[in-house]
Parts: C-alpha cells; structure tokens; sequence
C-alpha cells in the first residue's frame, strides 16, 4: 500500500505547473521563481504572464520596487511625480513601460534613469506634466508617446543615436517653431511616424528625415507650405494638416504632387480651391473650406481624353473624397467623374 502525502503531492504539482510555465515564457524557472517572490505587494504578477508586471490603477505616487526578470511594466493611471535614478535599477530587462496619466515633472525625471535600459523599445509617457522630452533616452528605443503634456523646448542631440526610433508622438503640447528645428530633430534617421498635432507652430517642422512616412500637424497655424518642403520627404504617405490656417495662396499648385501619397486631410481650413491631387492619392478630405467649385480640368493629374475606358491603367487612384462643408452644389462635374472613375465616396 503506497500513502499518499497530500501537502508534498500539491508542491510537485506547484512546480511542475511554474516549471511549465516558464518553458512556455522561455524563461528559466529558477527566474521565475524569482519574479514572483520579488512582486510588489501593490502590484499584480500574473504566472501565466510572469515577464509583466501591471502596477496600474492602484494610487501609487511612487515607482514600486520592480522585479528583474520584467520586460513588461504597467504604471499607467496613477499619482506618480518622481522617477529617481534608482527609480529602476533593479529592472535592467526592461521592454516596455507605460507612464501614462500620472503626474510626473521633467525636474523629478533623473538624468540617467532611463538612458541606462539598453532593452527599452517602448516608452509611454501621454498625460503626464513634462516641459521637456527626458535625456537622455535608451538607444534600443523604438517609440516615444510623449502626448499631452506642456512641452516647450526639444533638447537638442536629445535623439542623436537613437537610429530605431521610428515613432515619436509629441501632440498637445505647447511647441513653437523655434522649438522643432533641424537641430532639435538631428538623429531620426529611421522616424517614420511623427504626430505634432494640436501643438502652437505656425510653419512646417523643419528637418524631417526622409524616411518619414506619416506627418500629422493637425491643430496648428500653420498658413502656408514652403514651394520645395517635399523634395527631401520621398515616402511622405500620410499628411494630416485639418484645423490649420492653409489657404489656397499658401499651397503652391504642384506641392502634393508625390508618388507615395496616399491619403491628403486639409480639413477645416481656409482654401477656396481644389489642389492637385497626385496620381496616387487614394483618400482626400477637403471638407469645411470656402471651395466654391470643383473644375476637373485643373485638378486631374492626367489628361481625361488620354484615358482608356477598356482599362483602369493609368487612372487616378481616388477612392473618397470629402467635399461637405464648402460652398459647392451638387453635381459632380461630369470631368471630375471621368477623371476619377474610382471614386467610391464623394461626401459634399
């Protein structure tokens, strides 16, 4: 007769389960075990997650102590004003941090903190009260939401060496032009999503790389594009310019004319014409302008008579177009219809 030790029986089966745990993380168990003893009583370390750490929502106005095996820290939705440069010295693996909605200062950011994480690819940082972006930043950085706060000022060299980063999200702030210079963008060689909406500029940020795919500038003052900003910007696809001051003098007549564009939003502005639409361009929002007519002439990228009307080769490649809002009265121009026979939507 075998006697079966319950209490020693269920500990077997509490390691085998972490033991399977940690095979399915590939993290060792002896980390694991590690992990879990070193969580935070504020926080929550799920065994089936054991990399993360979720911290948030709890009312914390500090950074607890964080396990070093994490990769994954949620701080986000609490009352945290201080990162000290031991803040997390422990937490050497880090991926991942969110830091958004809580109430952290650029002068409570220790210098140093975050440059040493030579893991860190995300850093989330919205609704917080930063006048700055923090430096110096991690190397491995990939992307950089640093929205609604009250930053004025871009240190300059603040992204030399950061050749990953490839998002920057700095809308709602208070930057002006003097703030977003070549030299305050110097070292964004892989950007390709940059968001500076709902900021104080009055002219196009300066200094873009090329590499930058998506520019959203919604919300400024800005009133007019200079004649050659495009011509270092080859893979510009994405351009957000709604709730601007733009009227059709400040956009000269072949500005948008680039082959990679694929969606145009003027949005909520001052034009009273129809610009050029590039061959490409597949979505356009013109709507709550003072555009009184759409002549298809003057905005085809092509010749109407050079088309085929066997074949959609050479056709615009107009999707959805947005009209409401303007001056104009319905119909279309039969020209206009002609030109982009691949309108899906036209909204007016």
């Amino acid at each position: 007769m075998f006697t079966v030790n319950m209490a020693g029986l269920q500990k077997i089966l509490v390691v085998l389960c972490l033991v399977t745990r940690a095979i399915s993380q590939d993290m060792p168990y002896e980390e694991l075990l590690a992990q879990i003893q070193a969580c935070p009583r504020e926080c929550n370390c799920p065994q089936n997650f054991p990399r993360a750490v979720y911290c948030d929502n709890k009312g914390l106005k500090s950074i607890p102590k964080i396990p070093p095996y994490t990769w994954y820290l949620y701080l986000q939705n609490n009352l945290i004003e201080t990162m000290p440069l031991d803040a997390l010295q422990n937490a050497t693996q880090l991926r991942w941090i969110n830091l958004n909605r809580n109430k952290i200062t650029s002068d409570k950011v220790g210098e140093g903190v975050l440059g040493g994480m030579k893991h860190l690819a995300h850093l989330y940082m919205d609704d917080n009260l930063l006048s700055t972006v923090p430096s110096p930043l991690p190397v491995s950085l990939e992307h950089l939401r640093l929205s609604r706060n009250r930053i004025s000022k871009i240190p300059a060299g603040v992204f030399v060496g950061l050749d990953k980063l490839n998002l920057l999200d700095l809308q709602g702030n208070k930057l002006m032009d003097d703030g977003v210079t070549e030299v305050s963008l110097k070292g964004l060689t892989s950007l390709v999503q940059i968001n500076l909406a709902k900021n104080q500029l009055s002219s196009m940020p300066l200094g873009l790389p090329p590499t930058t795919t998506q520019l959203f500038l919604d919300g400024n003052n800005i009133e007019k594009i200079p004649a050659d900003y495009f011509k270092g910007l080859p893979k510009m696809a994405f351009l957000r310019l709604n709730h601007n001051k733009l009227g059709s003098a400040g956009i000269p007549k072949d500005i948008f004319n680039i082959s990679s564009m694929l969606d145009l939003q003027l949005s909520h502005n001052q034009l009273t014409e129809v610009p050029v639409i590039p061959s490409g361009l597949e979505h356009l929002y013109l709507d709550h302008n003072k555009i009184a007519n759409v002549n298809g002439s003057s905005v085809c990228p092509v010749s109407v008579d050079s088309l085929d009307d066997s074949t959609n080769d050479g056709v615009p490649r107009l999707r959805y177009l947005r009209l409401d809002g303007n001056e104009i009265s319905p119909p279309i121009p039969r020209d206009v219809v002609l030109c982009f026979r691949l309108l899906r939507s036209i909204v007016i």
